[in-house]
C-alpha cells in the first residue's frame, strides 16, 4: 500500500508538518492492509468508534521506546495484551556527527536543542547534511506476539498509531529511537557550539561597567555562547537574579484517573523500564489519592471530606502487594496471572490465584474487603438481621453461616462486614448447591469456589441485584 489512511494527517493532533504526521506518512507507507490501519486506530483512541480496552484508558499501554524500536503491551480481546513493536534503523556515528554538526553551526536552532526544544526545523538541516532523519515506508518494520501476520497487524497499527501522539508531545523520541538520548544530544551540540567559537575573533564592545553590548540581528554567530556558558544557562542566571516572584497559578482540576506513566526510555546501565513504569504508576495513584483525601484502599473514584480519612495509610507486605495487584492498570482483571503477576504474587510468599483473589476483594472495599474474605465472624444483632430480613421478605431463600448468607438455587452469596456493608461473590466451582453438598459454608473449602464479584452495598439487596440475581 503506498497510499495513507483516511484522515490520518488532517487530524489536529497532527498537523501537517508535525514529528506525528511525518511518522503517520511512514507507518501507512510500510502498511499492506487499510482495513488493519483502520482496526489499530480505533484501538489506539478508545473514545473512537466506541471501542473501550481492558486497560481501562485505551488499548495501548505503557510504551517503552529504545534504540531501534518502539514497543507496547496493546490490549485485545483477551485478558492478557500481546507485545507488539516497531524497529527502524538507527544512525551510523558519521550520520549523528553530520547532523549534530550542521545543527551547532546555527546558533538559534542550537539554542533550542539546548534549551530542551526539538523544533521540527531541524529536519531540513538534517537533509542538508545527507541525513534523513525522518524514517521512511520502507525503514519501519512491525511486529507482534498475536497469531495474526499482517504487516502491521491491528495491534502494531494502533502502537504505531499511539507513537505519532508521543512524538507530537515528545520529538525527542525519535532521536532516542534513532541512537541517542536527549542528554548525549544536548552535549555533543554544547561541545560542538563551544568549538565553533573563534578565540582570535574581535569580543565585543562593551558599555560602561564592562557589560558587553548587545549585537544586531538577534543571536548570531557565537552569540549563543556567554563565554563558554551555554545560552540557555546565561538566561536561567538572569531570571533567577531578582527576588520578585509573580503570584503562583490556580491548582489545576482533580483528574478524574490517575493517568499512566510516560515512556522510559532502554539504556544500557539503567533500571528495567517495566519496573519503572510500575512504580511511577502506583504512585500516580497514590498520589491523586492523596489529593483527594481517599484512601489508596479504595478506587479514589469519589473524592471524600478532607481529614475523614488518611489517605496513604501504614499498610503490611500483604496488604500492600494486594493493593497493588487490585490497583495498578496492568495488574487489574480477574484471575489476570501474567509474568508480572505472578512475581508478585512469590514476592509474598503467595499463589498467584491466592493474589488475584484478594485483589478483587481488595477491589470491593479495600482491607475492609479483604478481611470478608479471609474468616468468617459473628456480626451482632442489628443490620444483619434487618438484611435477612428483607431478602427474606422479597421471597429469597438464603441458608446462614455467621456472617455469610448463601443463595439455596443459585451459585451467590453475600457476606457481611465489619464495615457494615454487603460483599457480593459467586461460585466459580461451576456447580451448584446440591453438588456442593453444604460445604460451601467454608469460604476456602474445596467444593465451593467463591470469588468476590460486583461493588459492595449497604443494602443486601442492591449489593446482590449488582450480580444480576434479583
Amino acid at each position: 500500500m503506498s497510499g495513507t489512511a483516511p484522515g490520518s494527517e488532517a487530524t489536529p493532533a497532527h498537523p501537517a508538518g508535525s514529528w506525528g504526521a511525518a511518522w503517520l506518512r511512514a507507518m501507512e507507507g510500510a502498511a499492506r492492509d487499510t482495513a488493519r490501519l483502520a482496526r489499530g486506530r480505533a484501538y489506539a483512541d478508545p473514545g473512537r468508534d466506541g471501542a473501550r480496552s481492558a486497560a481501562g484508558a485505551g488499548a495501548v499501554s505503557a510504551p517503552r521506546v529504545g534504540t531501534g524500536r518502539v514497543l507496547a503491551y496493546v490490549h485485545g480481546s483477551r485478558a492478557r495484551p500481546y507485545r507488539a513493536e516497531w524497529r527502524l534503523p538507527v544512525l551510523s556515528e558519521e550520520e549523528w556527527t553530520a547532523f549534530l554538526t550542521a545543527v551547532a553551526a546555527r546558533p538559534v536552532l542550537a539554542a533550542a536543542l539546548l534549551d530542551g526544544e526539538l523544533p521540527y526545523d531541524v529536519v531540513p538541516v538534517a537533509h542538508s547534511a545527507g541525513v534523513r532523519l525522518l524514517p521512511g515506508a520502507g525503514d519501519l518494520l512491525p511486529a507482534c506476539s498475536c497469531p495474526d501476520h499482517g504487516h502491521p497487524c491491528k495491534h502494531a497499527a494502533a502502537l504505531g498509531y499511539g507513537t505519532g501522539r508521543l512524538l507530537d508531545a515528545d520529538p525527542w523520541v525519535l532521536l532516542l529511537m534513532r541512537g541517542r538520548s536527549a542528554a548525549a544530544v544536548r552535549a555533543e551540540v554544547t561541545r560542538l557550539g563551544a568549538g565553533c567559537l573563534d578565540p582570535s575573533a574581535e569580543r565585543p564592545r562593551t558599555r560602561g561597567g564592562g557589560v558587553p553590548a548587545r549585537r544586531s540581528g538577534g543571536d548570531v554567530g557565537g552569540s549563543l555562547f556567554d563565554g563558554r556558558r551555554p545560552r540557555a544557562t546565561r538566561l536561567a542566571t538572569e531570571a533567577f537574579a531578582t527576588s520578585v516572584r509573580p503570584p503562583l497559578p490556580e491548582p489545576q482540576p482533580l483528574p478524574a484517573v490517575a493517568s499512566e506513566p510516560g515512556v522510559y526510555p532502554e539504556l544500557p546501565g539503567a533500571p528495567d523500564a517495566d519496573a519503572l513504569a510500575f512504580l511511577a504508576a502506583d504512585a500516580a495513584v497514590r498520589a491523586r489519592c492523596a489529593l483527594s483525601a481517599v484512601p489508596v484502599e479504595h478506587d479514589c473514584a469519589e473524592p471524600r471530606t478532607v481529614g475523614e480519612h488518611d489517605p496513604l495509610p501504614d499498610l503490611s507486605r500483604w496488604h500492600d502487594t494486594v493493593r497493588l495487584a487490585a490497583t495498578h492498570p496492568q495488574l487489574t482483571g480477574r484471575r489476570t496471572l501474567s509474568v508480572r503477576f505472578a512475581g508478585l504474587a512469590r514476592s509474598v510468599g503467595r499463589d498467584p490465584v491466592e493474589l488475584a483473589r484478594a485483589a478483587a476483594a481488595w477491589r470491593q472495599g479495600g482491607r475492609a474487603g479483604l478481611a470478608v474474605l479471609e474468616a468468617a465472624w459473628d456480626p451482632p444483632a442489628g443490620d444483619f438481621d434487618r438484611g435477612r430480613s428483607a431478602l427474606a421478605g422479597l421471597g429469597i431463600a438464603m441458608t446462614i453461616h455467621r456472617n455469610q448468607l448463601t443463595h439455596t438455587t443459585r451459585p451467590v452469596q453475600l457476606r457481611f462486614g465489619g464495615d457494615g456493608r454487603w460483599y457480593p461473590y459467586r461460585d466459580a466451582s461451576g456447580r451448584g448447591p446440591a453438588d456442593r453438598g453444604g460445604s460451601d459454608r467454608d469460604s476456602c473449602g474445596d467444593a465451593a469456589d467463591w470469588w468476590p464479584e460486583g461493588p459492595s452495598a449497604a443494602d443486601p439487596v442492591q449489593a446482590l441485584t449488582g450480580l444480576g440475581q434479583r
